[in-house]
């Protein structure tokens, strides 16, 4: 599983140049368990991180998407209805539209 972080921490990390990436995946590949430990010492620092600021932008993300798939709520569509029937913006017959509509 650590291996597995590992790789997925070198992809993530943006700051590190694609060759030091295949320097780190080659001594992955033929001296894992001294790699990963040296891994660990020199960059779990930056790993906790970026795995902080992954899940954060994650956390954001799911969000975002919640609060645009979960829309007003029935009164607060109801109450932006009667503001435009009384501004005349529509009419009577489009309101009950919208309210049947908001409540269903």
């Amino acid at each position: 599983m650590i291996l597995f972080s590992i790789i997925g921490d070198l992809f993530r990390d943006t700051t590190l140049n694609g060759w030091w990436k295949a320097v780190w995946i080659v001594f992955l590949i033929f001296v894992p368990f001294l790699t990963a430990l040296v891994y660990l010492i020199a960059r779990g620092n930056g790993m906790a991180q970026r795995n902080v600021t992954a899940a954060a932008e994650a956390r954001q993300a799911t969000d975002s998407y919640i609060q645009q798939v979960a829309g007003a709520s029935p009164t607060d569509e109801i109450a932006k209805a009667a503001e435009l029937r009384k501004a005349g913006t529509i009419t009577d017959t489009e309101y009950e539209q919208l309210k049947a509509k908001a409540l269903a």
